[in-house]
């Protein structure tokens, strides 16, 4: 009996959800019928969420001239890499050099053509506008218009696991305890062609 109670409560419940048109059946086809419609006029919405970052990104930087810092009178307490530093510092105009890559497995021109676009891209997305191109298959060549940025620059390339010395006109740099690519690079011709000697003596 208590089973016909609950199924006559439940039976009314729904005939009267129906008949006021508040049923969940209805409201879901209506939901489905509605569309969210987005004016153009946007006049009036104020867009906060963006921060200082945000604004800057992708914007050349300031052509602002810094103040005039003059190159210190004495250079005989400097050594070879302070004064180099500090004739970058304030180089001025167009830059353009070369990046030696490490010595390695062996790569075609194509191999070091991706590595160039890669550090292109990479270098833009950190504000330092360089153009990179393949040389040959040791050998990268960079340009840039802003020669203030050329420090910024060559620590972008000496960070970059490819990258083995950096020449910016006369200056080479590489990492604190490498030896020169020259150097490196007779070694191990040395080494190939003793191991190629070593082979045909076997023979």
């Amino acid at each position: 009996m208590a089973q016909i109670g609950f199924s006559g409560t439940l039976a009314l419940i729904f005939v009267l959800l129906i008949a006021t048109g508040t049923g969940g059946f209805y409201r879901l086809a209506e939901g489905a019928k509605r569309r969210i419609h987005v004016t153009d006029n946007l006049d009036d919405v104020v867009d906060d969420e963006e921060d200082e970052a945000w604004k800057e990104w992708g914007k050349k930087k300031s052509t602002t001239r810094p103040q005039f810092d003059p190159p210190p009178d004495d250079f005989s307490n400097m050594d070879v890499a302070e004064m180099q530093s500090e004739m970058l510092k304030r180089q001025t105009g167009p830059v353009f050099g070369f990046a030696k890559l490490r010595i390695g497995p062996r790569r075609t021109p194509d191999v070091v053509s991706e590595i160039a676009m890669k550090w292109s891209k990479v270098a833009r997305t950190g504000g330092i506008e360089a153009n990179f191109m393949g040389v040959d298959v040791s050998t990268i060549m960079f340009t840039m218009e802003k020669g203030q940025d050329a420090i910024e620059l060559k620590e972008f390339i000496l960070s970059q696991p490819d990258a083995y010395e950096v020449k910016i006109g006369d200056q080479f740099f590489r990492r604190p305890g490498d030896p020169s690519f020259d150097e490196v690079f007779s070694k191990h011709q040395s080494e190939k062609s003793g191991e190629d000697h070593d082979k045909h003596s076997e023979l």
